[in-house]
């Protein structure tokens, strides 16, 4: 069985590339692992933080641990720059843990395509920051006319 295209698809231009992050940031806010993991291609390498992963299966089984310890995650994603097969993202998170404590991760990834449109590379440098409930800017998906950054 062939994997379905992903449109938008590279080459990328202005219009499609903030597309294409949009959906990232719309589908990660879902926190639903299965869901996200189908964006990837079956042998996508990722590094998140001093993580390396590769394959649908275990990006997968990443997402599911990543919100089951990062609750009320809100996400958002940033158009930084592009090329044809290539994009560069900035993007923010806010999160609680366990213990009740409020996080906002901050962070960079760049993105290689396939041409079919799935994501074949991702590499991701995340820092976190503890905040307080009330430093939250984040609650939940972005609002329709959210300015981006």
């Amino acid at each position: 069985m062939s994997e379905p295209v992903r449109p938008p698809l590279p080459p990328f231009t202005a219009q499609t590339a903030r597309a294409k992050v949009q959906a990232a940031e719309d589908a990660w806010n879902t926190r639903d692992p299965r869901r996200v993991a189908l964006a990837y291609t079956p042998d996508s390498v990722w590094r998140n933080r001093d993580r390396f992963i590769t394959g649908r299966a275990e990006i997968e089984s990443f997402l599911t641990h990543k919100w089951e310890t990062e609750l009320d995650y809100a996400l958002r994603k940033d158009l930084w720059s592009f090329t044809d097969n290539r994009i560069a993202v900035r993007f923010r998170y806010e999160w609680r843990d366990a213990d009740g404590r409020w996080w906002r991760s901050h962070g960079n990834e760049l993105w290689e395509f396939a041409a079919d449109g799935l994501m074949s590379r991702r590499e991701a440098s995340i820092n976190d920051l503890a905040i307080t409930e009330a430093q939250r800017t984040l609650h939940g998906p972005r609002a329709a006319g959210e300015p981006y950054a």
